[in-house]
């Protein structure tokens, strides 16, 4: 039987018993995800890494998933949710510093969505100085490191990367299959030059609202990417355990 480690579902007593030290949770999103995968496709997985990893890691608490983020460069494609980027970074906060006031300050934060990025950062460095004996870390992009951690072959296009493409449509066919439409998708993999970042609105860049190539996505290629995935964050909270959560040498004054 798994542990109870998703804050919603507990009382105050199975917290107390649970021992928790150590805290992690998704930011997601509601936005459109091409025509194949639902709307809160981002919220989904990030949040069923995190409950996978908690699973793994002794004394890990999974709080309450972000689900709406900074989607208003996805908001030309129909049903799109989106937060201010100030917003956002505030609900960061205010997320970051209620668990550091309950007690518990190693926080881990698993992002599954590209317009979080920002925000994530602002609102972690912003309250990590607040808070210097707090930990806080992030996994801003899981679907760069997914393709990091595989074999270069493991997939067709684009080393699966896109919005909705190969990469995501393999983790949600995976996931939750029940939720997706594969036989609906569509994909372009855009001209975008190296080496610039261009702030795109993503209308301009694929008329089917995913990027890469959907068609290509796969349980099978889901499966490695989320085993690889939660063994790489559970390992580096293990490494960091046996360190005692240092990773550098404090300056004197």
């Amino acid at each position: 039987m798994s542990k109870k480690v998703y804050h919603p579902e507990m009382t105050y007593t199975i917290f107390k018993e649970g021992k928790f030290n150590k805290a992690i949770f998704g930011v997601g999103s509601a936005e459109n995800h091409g025509f194949h995968l639902p709307f809160g496709n981002d919220t989904l997985v990030s949040h069923a890494i995190a409950m996978a990893v908690a699973q793994k890691v002794d004394g890990m608490l999974v709080l309450p998933p972000v689900n709406v983020g900074v989607s208003h460069h996805y908001d030309d494609f129909l049903f799109t949710l989106t937060l201010r980027p100030e917003v956002l970074v505030e609900v960061l906060k205010d997320m970051l510093n209620s668990t550091i006031r309950q007690g518990i300050n190693r926080i881990i934060i698993i992002n599954g969505h590209d317009g979080n990025i920002a925000p994530i950062e602002i609102a972690a460095r912003s309250v990590k100085v607040a808070n210097p004996e707090a930990f806080i870390a992030s996994l801003d992009a899981w679907w760069v490191k997914a393709g990091e951690l595989l074999p270069q072959d493991t997939f067709e296009v684009w080393n699966g990367l896109g919005h909705a493409g190969e990469g995501e449509t393999s983790m949600s066919l995976y996931l939750f299959p029940e939720l997706c439409q594969p036989e609906e998708a569509q994909g372009v993999v855009p001209d975008l030059p190296e080496g610039l970042d261009i702030k795109w609105k993503f209308n301009e860049i694929t008329p089917y609202g995913a990027t890469g190539d959907p068609t290509k996505g796969t349980a099978e290629k889901g499966e490695k990417m989320f085993n690889a995935l939660v063994d790489y964050i559970v390992k580096s909270i293990q490494d960091l355990e046996k360190n005692q959560w240092k990773y550098g040498v404090m300056m004197k004054m």
